[in-house]
């Protein structure tokens, strides 16, 4: 304590030790760490130019489908193309001799039998009649395809009605199965199954038409007029 309370009231005998400089007195730094910002190395910039070259592509491989659709002087669409536009436009009802019978068409399901050259296209059927309706039925069609330049669509062509079936129509079967096939006649007059894509058809080669429309391995096949 006497040392101490002697260093405190005589500061000129203060011993002032030197302090060793060592390389630990700086922090360490190496090349890594430091950032640059020139630009990915050399060896990266390849592959950075092929994920470009990438992305463009990919980007028009929609127009590209088109148009190398088209200069095939075809286009082909699956069964699931057609069934997502029906599930889309059912369920529906339709009135018939004025009101008195009504048809309701619902839960369509399009399928191309193997090897076949129709489509078959199968409903669930409910008619009615003076505001009662029977439970649901059952019809199935095949039939084949047509394009219409008026709706820019594909339609049935010649649809025959190759089951009928609705439970408790007892003595109206006949009639019911009448009022059915006028309306799916009706239908395949107006009615597509399908719309071509606006986008498809402005790309139509100059002086070409959409002409036949035929069922080919299990596709349906839109062919172009020569």
């Amino acid at each position: 304590m006497a040392a101490t309370a002697a260093t405190d009231a005589d500061p000129a005998r203060v011993t002032h030790w030197p302090v060793a400089v060592t390389p630990r007195s700086f922090p360490l730094r190496t090349l890594s760490s430091f950032h640059s910002t020139a630009g990915p190395p050399m060896h990266h910039r390849p592959a950075l130019v092929l994920l470009a070259a990438l992305t463009t592509l990919l980007a028009g491989c929609t127009t590209l489908g088109v148009v190398s659709a088209w200069l095939n002087d075809r286009v082909a669409l699956a069964p699931p193309q057609l069934q997502r536009y029906l599930d889309q436009h059912y369920p529906r009802s339709f009135d018939r001799l004025g009101g008195l019978v009504t048809v309701t068409l619902e839960n369509p399901r399009l399928s191309i039998p193997a090897g076949d050259t129709r489509l078959r296209l199968d409903f669930d059927v409910g008619v009615g009649a003076l505001g009662s309706r029977n439970d649901n039925g059952r019809i199935s069609l095949a039939s084949g395809l047509r394009y219409d330049p008026g709706t820019q669509g594909l339609h049935l062509d010649a649809p025959e009605l190759l089951q009928f079936d609705i439970p408790g129509a007892g003595s109206m079967q006949g009639g019911a199965r009448g009022i059915v096939n006028s309306l799916m006649a009706e239908l395949s007059r107006n009615e597509p199954v399908y719309r071509l894509e606006p986008d498809l058809l402005s790309k139509l080669p100059a002086g070409r038409r959409v002409g036949d429309v035929a069922i080919e391995r299990g596709t349906v096949v839109v062919h172009l007029d020569r």
